[in-house]
This record gives structure tokens, C-alpha cells and sequence, in this order.
């Protein structure tokens, strides 16, 4: 397991009362600005945190993109609990996916970005899956001293991701969810 990858064996902090708290589920379908009909893609998406709820807002199929199957087991473990029926799952990294370009509407990365070896490689990638006018939202961990989230070292502040993903071609626009936890809306140019 690479040194930045979470460790699955810490599942449940994902889904417990400060994640909610700093992580509210609706605030993050109103920055989907789902209509009902987009072919959405979690990329990193553990247990399923914002999976199931994104599931249960759109009539399409949800993919689930994680590299720990562990953690795709208990996302399918918890679709089932909830009755959710249309979600996907991959086993993959991020740096590199399969599909084909084009594929979805709308795509998230929580938490996930600051994991991955070659963050440009993997944000053109990103770029290629998603349709002209998608969004990409990410979440991240500000780099600043806090009790939650990964090792200093690991992170990559808001304005350096912003910079990143403007590189990459998206435009953006920034917001905070907590003072730990920022959001990118990214769109592709169409």
C-alpha cells in the first residue's frame, strides 16, 4: 500500500459523526447541481460516503472507482443495506482509467487527489472521461495543522490544486466546507 493511500482498516472514520459534520451529504449534491439524469463517477470512492447518496439522486448508473477492495466491499455492503441498485464498482487507480473519453457528466474526488503519484497525469485524465461542460468536484484537506485528515506532507493547498486543475484546462471556483476542508467545482471547457 503506497504511504499516502488511506488505510482501509480506518473505514468507519469515513462515515462517522465529523465527516458528516464536516462533510454534509446535501452540501455536496447541491454543488453536483444534479437534475436527475447524469452519468456520474466516484473516483476514490471507499465505503461509499458520498457514493450512495449521489446513487440515489440520479436514474443513471454510478461508477465507483477505488483500488482497495476492501473498501469496495463495504460500499456493496452498504448499497445493499440502503437498497441502492445502480451503482458500479472498479477496482483502479486513478492515475489511469477505463473508459472511454467522454463517458460521464459529472465526476468527484474526495479526499483523494493528494494520494495519487503524478497529480497532472491524473487531473488530464480526469479531464479526458468527462464530457465537454462536465464538472469535476474535489474535495481536499487544506495544507494547514489540523486533528483530522492526512500528514502535512501529503497535502496540497487549495490555491496550488486551483492552479493545477487551471492548467489542466478547467475552469474553477473555490469554496470551504470547514476551514480544514475545501471544494474545487471544476469545469471542462466545452
Amino acid at each position: 500500500m503506497s504511504e499516502r493511500r488511506f488505510d482501509p482498516e480506518k473505514a468507519d472514520q469515513l462515515i462517522n459523526q465529523s465527516r458528516k459534520e464536516k462533510v454534509p451529504q446535501d452540501k455536496i449534491l447541491e454543488l453536483l447541481s444534479l437534475s436527475g439524469d447524469e452519468k456520474i463517477v466516484d473516483l476514490g470512492a471507499g465505503n461509499g460516503y458520498l457514493t450512495l447518496p449521489i446513487a440515489e439522486t440520479t436514474s443513471e448508473r454510478v461508477m465507483a472507482v477505488d483500488i482497495e477492495d476492501g473498501m469496495l466491499t463495504m460500499l456493496d455492503h452498504r448499497a445493499k443495506e440502503a437498497g441502492i441498485r445502480n451503482i458500479d464498482r472498479m477496482k483502479s487507480q486513478i492515475e489511469v482509467l477505463k473508459f472511454p473519453d467522454a463517458s460521464f457528466d459529472r465526476a468527484v474526488a474526495a479526499f483523494v487527489l493528494h494520494e495519487v503519484d503524478g497529480i497532472e497525469r491524473t487531473l488530464r485524465e480526469i479531464n479526458r472521461v468527462l464530457k465537454n461542460d462536465g464538472q469535476l468536484l474535489v474535495l481536499d484537506w487544506e495544507e494547514h495543522e489540523s486533528d483530522d485528515g492526512p500528514p502535512m506532507d501529503h497535502r496540497i493547498h487549495s490555491e496550488r490544486m486551483q492552479r493545477y486543475l487551471m492548467k489542466e484546462g478547467f475552469q474553477t471556483k473555490l469554496g470551504f466546507l470547514h476551514p480544514d476542508i475545501y471544494y474545487i467545482s471544476a469545469y471542462k471547457a466545452g
